[in-house]
C-alpha cells in the first residue's frame, strides 16, 4: 500500500484553487488608479487612512491589522487586503469549475490531467473548500465597505451562474463570453470602490472594460476550437462548441474589439482627451493579442502563461507606461484640435501648471 503524505493529499485542492490565477485579480488595480484620476481628494483621504470604515470592522479583522503593524491601514493595505477578498472568492469559483468540469475535462487534449478529472479529488472536500473561500473573502470584503462586499459576492454568484445548472451559462454560445468577460468590469468596479465607495465608475469604461475582456475570452475559445482540431471532440468537451466554428469565432472576436474601441472612445473623449494618443497602442495590444491567438498552440488558451512572451510583456508594459502618462499630462492644443471643451474631472497634477 502506498502511503501518501499530508501535502500529497492537499495538494490537489491548491491546484484547484488555481493560486497561478491570482494575478488577474491586478485588474482591480486600474479601478482604484482611475478612482485616483476622477476623484483624487476623495482617494486621498482614502490613501492616507483617514476614510472612516462605514461597517465599522464588524468582524475585527481590520482592528487586528491595526495592531500589528500600529497604524490605521492606508489605501495600499487596503487594495491588498481587497485584492485577497477578491482572490479567494475567485478560487471558490476555479474550485467549483473544475469539480463541475471534471467528466468534460477528461476529453480535453491537456485537461485531462486537472486533478478533479483524475479523480485525485473528494467531492465533499471541494464543496466545503468552495463554501469556505468565498465565505472568508466575502467577510473580509464586508469588514472593509459593505458595497465592496456586494461587488466580490458578485464575482462569486457570476461563477455559479457560469458553472451550476440550470442556467450554466458556459454552454450558452455568445453568453458563455459575455458572462465570463463580465468578471473584468466587475474587477475594476471592486478597486474603484475600495477609494471610492460611494459612486461608480463611467459607464462608459465599465462597458468597454467588458468587451475588451470579451474579445480575450473568445480568442481563448478560437485557440482552443483550432487547437482540438476535431469539431465533434470540441462539442464533447464543450458544448457552447457545438454553435461554433472557427469563422463565427472570428467573427465575434472582430465584434468584440470594436465594441471595446467605441466605448473607449466615448471614455476619452468625455473625461481625457489624452488618452487619444494612446490608440495606436491600445490597437496594436488588440493586434499582437489576435497574432497570438492565431499560433497552432496558442498561449492564450492559459492566459496565466502569457508570461513567457516577453515581448508581450513588454509591449503590455509599454501600453500601461503611456497610459499613466497621458493621464497625469495635460495637451490643451488637443482639445482645440478636435473642438473637445475641458473635462470638469481634475487631473492626478498638472505638470508645469501655474
Amino acid at each position: 500500500m502506498i502511503h501518501m503524505s499530508v501535502m500529497d493529499r492537499v495538494r490537489p485542492y491548491i491546484r484547484i484553487a488555481r493560486v497561478d490565477h491570482w494575478f488577474k485579480n491586478l485588474l482591480m488595480l486600474f479601478g482604484a488608479l482611475l478612482a485616483y484620476f476622477v476623484r483624487p481628494r476623495a482617494a486621498i483621504h482614502a490613501l492616507e487612512g483617514t476614510a472612516p470604515l462605514p461597517n465599522g470592522d464588524p468582524f475585527g479583522m481590520i482592528g487586528g491589522i491595526e495592531s500589528v503593524i500600529g497604524a490605521t491601514p492606508t489605501a495600499a493595505v487596503l487594495l491588498l487586503l481587497v485584492f485577497l477578498a477578491t482572490s479567494l472568492v475567485a478560487s471558490s469559483n476555479y474550485t467549483l469549475n473544475e469539480l463541475l468540469d471534471a467528466p468534460t475535462d477528461r476529453l480535453h487534449p491537456t485537461k485531462h490531467l486537472r486533478p478533479a478529472a483524475r479523480g485525485e479529488i473528494k467531492t465533499s472536500i471541494a464543496m466545503l473548500q468552495w463554501f469556505v473561500l468565498a465565505c472568508v473573502g466575502i467577510a473580509l470584503a464586508y469588514a472593509i465597505h459593505d458595497y465592496i462586499a456586494i461587488a466580490v459576492g458578485s464575482l462569486w454568484a457570476m461563477g455559479i451562474v457560469y458553472n451550476v445548472e440550470p442556467i450554466r451559462s458556459k454552454d450558452v454560445p455568445i453568453l458563455d463570453v459575455l458572462s465570463e468577460a463580465v468578471n473584468n468590469p466587475i474587477r475594476l468596479l471592486i478597486g474603484w470602490l475600495t477609494l471610492i465607495p460611494d459612486q461608480v465608475p463611467p459607464l462608459s469604461l465599465m462597458i468597454a472594460y467588458w468587451m475588451a475582456g470579451a474579445f480575450f475570452m473568445a480568442t481563448k475559445r478560437f485557440a482552443e476550437y483550432r487547437y482540438i482540431g476535431d469539431p465533434a471532440v470540441a462539442s464533447s468537451y464543450r458544448r457552447s462548441f457545438q454553435h461554433y466554428s472557427e469563422n463565427s469565432l472570428l467573427i465575434s472576436m472582430f465584434y468584440y474589439a470594436m465594441a471595446a474601441a467605441l466605448f473607449t472612445g466615448v471614455f476619452i473623449v468625455r473625461y481625457r482627451l489624452e488618452l487619444i494618443l494612446g490608440i495606436p497602442l491600445i490597437a496594436g495590444f488588440f493586434a499582437y493579442y489576435l497574432r497570438l491567438g492565431l499560433k497552432p498552440d496558442s498561449p492564450v488558451q492559459s492566459p496565466e502563461k502569457l508570461w513567457r512572451e516577453p515581448s508581450f510583456v513588454i509591449y503590455a508594459g509599454v501600453c500601461g507606461a503611456a497610459f499613466l502618462l497621458l493621464m497625469v499630462v495635460g495637451i490643451p492644443a488637443l482639445y482645440d484640435a478636435f473642438n473637445v471643451e475641458l473635462s470638469a474631472a481634475p487631473p492626478l497634477w498638472i505638470i508645469g501648471g501655474e
